[in-house]
């Protein structure tokens, strides 16, 4: 049996811990490890603690209470009708950007399509964190109303929201529309190359498209993978969209690519994915 369940710690110590320790320390526990216990844990004791933690005036409380619940019993979940009433109760009255964002990923990781409908009041907020907490609350639903909101999401204004909102659409679901298309077609047209935040969210469109096999990418993904810079999602998208107009480009990649690794692994399934049968 694990130390997590065996620990022998009382709920309301490891929460006490939680709330004393920093997220980050060069030894020893951090506050994860310590919430991770609490997930784990996972019991009705922990329930309700977390609950009444959502309820405090202490933000930090509010918090700790919001990112047990959201994984609560991890990995096999526990009392999840619980943690998603509770958190979507407190959609209601919250307004702390960190907090609302805290709900969001917290709701991402339910994955209940009934989280769908509240969270979409919070597509406009001005702060970008609640916005990102929104996409992850949204990627991975193949709701109309989710991928409506991701679509216009992935033309947000701060990168990191575009860029989540794009793997969402691109990876995340297989729904294939004329919208979702053009949603990452744009991103695969407008990001900057040039920039290492924007340029994943290029590649993150790129994937996508090969995925719908969009040969509108091939001219610039040949382009790609014969520069002097190839990134990883160039090679899955010549994985996902196997043209054999891909095959010498890659050819020439593996004269130079380390033998193992996941690059190589993934450039040696493109190989064979662009071979004509």
């Amino acid at each position: 049996m694990s130390q997590i369940k065996t620990d022998p710690r009382s709920t309301e110590e490891l929460i006490q811990l939680a709330l004393i320790t920093p997220e980050e320390t060069d030894d020893g526990d951090d506050r994860w490890d310590f919430i991770s216990l609490l997930r784990n844990r996972g019991d009705r004791e922990v329930l309700d603690r977390s609950i009444a933690l959502t309820e405090s005036n202490d933000p930090e409380e509010r918090t700790i209470g919001i990112q047990i619940l959201g994984q609560l019993g991890t990995p096999d979940r526990t009392f999840p009708d619980e943690c998603l009433t509770t958190l979507i109760g407190l959609l209601a009255y919250e307004q702390d950007p960190l907090l609302l964002q805290s709900i969001g990923i917290a709701l991402g990781h339910l994955h209940d399509p009934r989280a769908i409908e509240p969270q979409l009041k919070f597509c406009l907020h001005p702060d970008w964190e609640v916005r990102y907490g929104v996409v992850l609350s949204l990627n991975g639903h193949d709701d109309p109303r989710a991928i409506a909101a991701l679509i216009k999401l992935s033309a947000d204004e701060h990168p990191h929201v575009r860029n989540w909102a794009t793997f969402g659409l691109g990876s995340l679901i297989e729904v294939d529309t004329p919208e979702i298309r053009e949603a990452l077609y744009q991103r695969f047209l407008l990001e900057d190359t040039t920039n290492e935040e924007t340029n994943e969210i290029y590649g993150e469109a790129l994937v996508g498209l090969a995925s719908r096999q969009d040969e509108r990418i091939l001219p610039k993904l040949i382009e790609q993978l014969m520069s002097d810079n190839v990134a990883i999602l160039a090679i899955e998208a010549a994985e996902k969209l196997a043209n054999p107009q891909l095959l010498a480009a890659l050819l020439q990649i593996e004269t130079w690519c380390e033998p193992t690794g996941y690059f190589a692994e993934t450039l040696a399934a493109a190989i064979v994915a662009c071979t004509p049968q």
